[in-house]
């Protein structure tokens, strides 16, 4: 699965990673939880001939998709994942699969495997290469009741790689950017036709830290939380003074 997740690169270097024009200015984020805006590109209208640029808008979203068909949110759970094999036909899923395919550039995630002791070790799970990477994404905008409409998102997983099973089960779906027209495409491809792209990422690919406890509060924002630890130490050293980032979490873009 993926509960959290980072986004530590510039605002430049993750416009060029995702192929946009620009973007307006953020923070590095480092402990990004559901419910809270998170950063999307999906395909756009088409540009004017001789742009060297994909067709791609860039977007902010809740962190936990809304079928537009809930009556009551109260009673719906809080959808932060979607399991790629059955999206597709899945009712809360099935529409944003064909005609809203998104991705999401992360700096890496965090997962936990628990232990006998009942506590959980947590990692910090990043590309060994040290760049971006993207992970499959879905856009649903949710009508609430008093009429004003809000984006909701859910980020795609599937069965977890060599390098991520002996932690967890499920890991995020990572498209390469040379997928990333096909995987956008909602005009011409549907699910079916990219259906090869929903697979585990090359082992290799990801390398796993683990780390302080830090990671379980949202309120920890800082770089810190990402410090590599002694896997058999699960317990968080004292925590330390929030620079105030932690603020900012919900309003950062």
């Amino acid at each position: 699965m993926c509960g959290r997740f980072a986004l530590t690169a510039t605002p430049d270097q993750t416009a060029a990673f995702l192929g946009l024009e620009g973007l307006d200015d953020f923070p590095a984020r480092y402990n990004i939880a559901p419910t809270q805006p998170i950063l999307m590109a999906m395909a756009g209208e088409p540009r004017a001939p001789g742009s060297n640029l994909p067709d791609r808008r860039a977007l902010l979203v809740r962190w936990g998709l809304i079928p537009a068909w809930v009556k009551d949110t109260k009673d719906f759970p809080l959808l932060f994942n979607a399991r790629s094999e059955g999206a597709a036909e899945k009712a809360s899923f099935r529409a944003a699969m064909r005609h809203r395919r998104a991705v999401v550039p992360a700096s890496g995630f965090y997962e936990w495997r628990k232990n006998a002791g009942g506590k959980g070790q947590a990692y910090w799970i990043r590309p060994r290469h040290g760049r971006l990477v993207a992970f499959a994404a879905l856009m649903e905008p949710y009508a609430e009741p008093g009429g004003s409409e809000i984006d909701t998102g859910a980020i795609l997983t599937t069965r977890a790689n060599a390098d991520i099973a002996h932690i967890h089960e499920r890991m995020p779906v990572v498209i390469d950017p040379e997928h990333f027209s096909r995987w956008l495409d909602c005009r011409t491809l549907e699910p079916r036709d990219v259906a090869d792209l929903l697979r585990p990422a090359e082992e290799g690919f990801f390398e796993a830290v683990p780390v302080s406890d830090l990671v379980n509060k949202v309120a920890n924002t800082g770089p810190e939380i990402q410090e590599r630890q002694a896997a058999e130490a699960v317990a968080a050293p004292k925590e330390p003074a929030h620079s105030g980032a932690g603020d900012r979490q919900l309003t950062l873009f």
